[in-house]
């Protein structure tokens, strides 16, 4: 694994959050995405102090922020003792060196906080040599920012003259493991995909969905295994397969990493055996945190990633969870606000675009409600697959 200084630090190392308001986009947009930073920062062992917002049209080439913004944030971080920064977009290699200058504190964007995330969660080789690979990719460009010895130069024998400076150098050395991770991922990718052609021809079931909405939990559930979950984002970063068996009828299970707004693209690349599971799926159940304000978003989200990955057009369940935990406030009949979210029960939801297809279910995976109306849905479903596979095998059915 990449040997630098890890984020978590120590417990309660403090830290200040920064966003954007971009031009079409709501002030409650913006509370959301900051609401998930700072779970992402407490994911990653900080303490989230306070939140700065700004509205600005494009961001500043130099800074990101402007320069009033940025002597706020100065002023908040000297009396306070801050010790980060954290941006909710990524930033470039110039804007990271300008505004830890400016801030004097250090300064990590929304794509260096998610792969220390994953560092600090990967648990077998596999996981951290992706994970690796991701760093040393994100850290290519920006090594100009890192490293205080830039201008020293190679003497020697058969050296002389300008040489090659100690960048160059490290921007070498970093490259050369890029190379050696590439191959090193190319042969687990091989193996893991010689396992999964091993796996006999079951029809093959994937979770799929934004992070933390509880794939890991139904898992659980359902294939009654012990799939590590807590109420944390990325607490999956493994790839776990299960052989599950609703009736008379087997399949495998396959848990895959969460998706979240503005993956690192990192990420998608040294990730792919992982996603080659949902790409190999026969069926996705695509799970989503009806208990969430924002869970319209997510699942856009999880649409636009599965496209990108060229899974979009997959048979597909909407698996609504954490249906325990939704919040209903119902209107006052001389309430004349506009209707929100919250102001639909589950009924009424069931009645939009989110349960007027066969192919949608809700249910709580923690609370085990509906869970008989889930297994059937996902019973008929995978016994289409299998018998259009085997049509000789209807007689067993």
């Amino acid at each position: 694994m990449l040997e630098r200084q890890p984020l978590k630090s120590r417990l309660e190392e403090k830290a200040v959050l920064v966003g954007l308001i971009y031009r079409f986009q709501s002030e409650q947009d913006i509370l959301e995405y900051m609401d998930e930073l700072a779970f992402l920062a407490d994911t990653a062992g900080l303490v989230p102090i306070r939140r700065f917002t700004q509205k600005l049209d494009k961001p500043d080439p130099r800074t990101f922020i402007g320069s009033g913004k940025i002597a706020e944030i100065v002023s908040f971080v000297k009396e306070n003792e801050i010790e980060v920064v954290i941006f909710d977009d990524e930033l470039s290699p110039s804007q990271l060196r300008n505004t830890e200058k400016e801030f004097g504190v250090k300064v990590v964007d929304r794509t260096g906080l998610i792969l220390d995330i994953f560092a600090q969660r990967a648990r077998t080789s596999h996981a951290r040599t992706q994970v690796e690979l991701a760093q040393y990719q994100y850290i290519l460009p920006r090594l100009k920012r890192m490293w205080t010895h830039l201008e020293r130069q190679k003497g020697g024998i058969g050296l002389r003259g300008p040489g090659e400076t100690q960048l160059e150098t490290d921007q070498r050395i970093i490259r050369d493991k890029i190379s050696k991770l590439k191959e090193q991922l190319v042969t687990i990718d091989r193996q893991m995909s010689t396992q999964r052609k091993g796996r006999g021809e079951m029809v093959r079931v994937a979770l799929v969905g934004y992070t933390n909405v509880g794939k890991s939990t139904l898992m659980n559930c359902i294939a009654k295994s012990e799939v590590f979950a807590e109420n944390k984002l990325f607490a999956t970063l493994d790839t776990t397969v299960r052989k599950v068996v609703i009736g008379n009828l087997p399949f495998l299970l396959t848990d895959t990493v969460g998706f979240i707004r503005k993956l690192p693209t990192q990420l998608v690349e040294s990730f792919k055996s992982t996603l080659d599971e949902v790409r190999e799926a026969d069926l996705l159940l695509h799970v989503v945190d009806i208990s969430h304000p924002q869970f319209e978003e997510h699942v856009r989200v999880v649409k636009e990633t599965l496209l990108e990955i060229g899974s979009g057009d997959k048979q597909t369940i909407m698996v609504f969870n954490k249906i325990d935990s939704y919040q209903y406030i119902p209107k006052a009949e001389d309430d004349l606000s506009p209707i929100r979210r919250e102001n639909y029960s589950l009924g009424d939801l069931k009645n939009t675009w989110m349960g007027q297809g066969s192919d949608a279910v809700f249910i709580s995976a923690l609370k085990k409600e509906n869970m008989d109306e889930f297994r059937d849905m996902v019973y008929k479903k995978v016994k289409g697959i299998h018998i259009g596979r085997y049509p000789y095998d209807n007689l067993l059915f």
